[in-house]
């Protein structure tokens, strides 16, 4: 047998399939059968309700100095998603109209997690650039209220 599976349904949603259950008693109609449907997890994109999740990776200098990068959606074009400078790793933007679909035919948004990478290895001109960085940083200290707060009051 075959059953059309609306869009949007969830993980664990039920669907009631009329007519296609057991025959009923003494000649009667058949009646309802109940599926229970279990949504396999994407290997790319997580869900939130009617929104896909996706955390994408972006370099140090991206984050930093902002940037434009390319997302991937799905069953549809990347979109191009402006990173402005100073974004934390961890902030997520929203891509309107580019989630799951609904059951209504419209769609959810698409949540996109930035997360800050480090490189395992640096060559000499990396390095280099790095300590600069650090110098120019100076005294800068972004633990520095987390000290003041862990002394209590």
């Amino acid at each position: 047998m075959q059953a059309r599976i609306p869009a949007g349904v969830r993980d664990g949603q039920r669907i009631r399939l009329r007519g296609k259950g057991a025959s009923g008693e003494r000649g009667g109609p058949s009646g309802d059968l109940y599926v229970t449907v279990h949504v396999e997890p994407h290997a790319v994109f997580g869900r939130q309700a009617d929104n896909l999740t996706l955390t994408v990776p972006v370099s140090f200098d991206e984050a930093a100095l902002g940037a434009t990068i390319s997302v991937p959606t799905l069953g549809g074009p990347p979109v191009s998603l402006k990173i402005p400078p100073g974004t934390p790793s961890g902030r997520t933007f929203r891509a309107r109209g580019k989630g799951a679909r609904r059951s209504d035919g419209t769609k959810g948004d698409l949540l996109v997690t930035v997360e800050v990478q480090v490189p395992a290895r640096l060559d000499d001109d990396l390095r280099a650039a790095v300590e600069a960085f650090r110098k120019a940083r100076g005294d800068d200290d972004p633990r520095a209220s987390l000290t003041t707060a862990g002394r209590g009051r």
